[in-house]
C-alpha cells in the first residue's frame, strides 16, 4: 500500500506503515574531536528517510551530538553567516543559520506523516517534547507565536531567550533535520552569528537556567519516551505559549557588528 491508497468510495486511507519509534545515540558522552560529524549525520539521515517513507522500517529518531559546525536554511541572508568568515554548511532545511557543537542535544526525528497530519502540527509536537521535558527539569518554557523553537520568557529586564531551536525539511512526506537543545555549550559560537536570524532576542541552555545541567545521556533518555508519544500523532493539550513582557532593548554580543544604542529603551511586545 502506497501514500495514495484509497478505498471503494474513492477516500484516502491511512497507510500501513510499521508502528513505533526507534532511536540511535551517537557520541553523547563524547568529547571535542570525538564528536559526530555532520555530514555523516546529513547522510545518515536520507538513507533512513528512504526506508522510512517506503514503510520499510519504523520512524527512527537520531540523538547525537557534534563537533562544531554552522548550518544555513534556506532563509538564511548573508548579514546573518558568521562575522569571522567561519566556513558554513548550506542545508535543505527551512529556517536561518544555527550552531550545533559540544553540550547541545541535537535530536532528527524520520518520521511518516499520515495523510492530514502536516509539518506544522509535527513542528508543535517536537515543541511540546521539549517543552515537557524543561518543565521535568523545572524550567518553565513555552512557545513565541510567530517563531518555531522553544523559548523562556523574559523577566522583564533581559528579553525572551532561545532554549531549542527547530528547522525541518518534508519529503516524501516524512521528516528529517530536526531539533537542538542546547543543554551545556559553550556560548561564543552563537556570539558569532544571529541566530536563526532573530536579533532581539538572547539564546540560553539549561547551566544557564538552573546553574547545573545534566549529561545529554541523560536528557536523551528523558526526551525519548516524550517524542515516541506525542509522534503518535494522538490528541494531547498543547502547553500555553510564553507570556510576552515589555524589556530592555537588546542587541546582539557582536557590539562592533551590531552598534548599541546609547540610551536603553523599552520594547513592548
Amino acid at each position: 500500500m502506497d501514500a495514495e491508497d484509497h478505498n471503494d468510495r474513492g477516500d484516502r486511507v491511512k497507510v500501513a506503515h510499521p508502528a513505533g519509534l526507534a532511536v540511535e545515540k551517537h557520541c553523547l558522552d563524547a568529547r571535542p574531536g570525538s564528536l559526530y560529524d555532520y555530514q555523516e549525520g546529513w547522510d545518515h539521515q536520507r538513507e533512513l528517510l528512504e526506508r522510512v517513507s517506503h514503510h520499510e522500517i519504523c520512524n527512527q529518531l537520531l540523538l547525537v551530538q557534534h563537533e562544531s559546525v554552522y548550518t544555513a536554511g534556506r532563509e538564511t541572508t548573508p548579514e546573518e553567516r558568521p562575522f569571522d568568515g567561519r566556513p558554513v554548511i548550506d542545508v535543505d532545511r527551512g529556517g536561518k543559520i544555527t550552531w550545533h557543537g559540544p553540550g547541545q542535544l541535537v535530536g532528527y526525528p524520520i518520521v511518516f506523516l499520515q495523510r492530514g497530519i502536516g509539518p506544522v502540527d509535527y513542528v508543535r509536537r517536537a515543541e511540546e517534547a521539549v517543552i515537557r521535558l524543561l518543565d521535568g527539569y523545572g524550567i518553565r518554557s513555552g512557545r513565541v507565536p510567530g517563531r518555531t523553537g522553544v523559548w523562556i520568557a523574559s523577566d522583564g529586564v533581559g528579553p525572551e531567550r532561545k532554549i531549542c531551536a527547530i528547522g525541518v525539511r518534508c519529503r516524501h512526506q516524512t521528516t528529517m533535520h530536526g531539533f537542538a537543545l542546547n543543554v551545556d555549550p559553550a556560548f561564543d559560537s552563537f556570539n558569532n552569528i544571529v541566530p536563526c536570524g532573530i536579533q532581539d532576542a538572547d539564546v540560553t541552555s539549561i547551566r544557564r537556567e538552573l546553574g547545573h545541567a545534566p549529561s545529554l545521556d541523560q536528557v536523551a533518555d528523558a526526551m525519548y519516551p516524550l517524542l515516541a508519544e506525542l509522534l503518535e500523532f494522538k490528541p494531547y493539550e498543547m502547553s500555553p505559549d510564553i507570556p510576552r513582557r515589555a524589556h530592555r532593548a537588546f542587541h546582539h554580543p557582536t557590539a562592533e557588528i551590531l552598534a548599541p544604542v546609547a540610551t536603553p529603551r523599552v520594547v513592548r511586545l
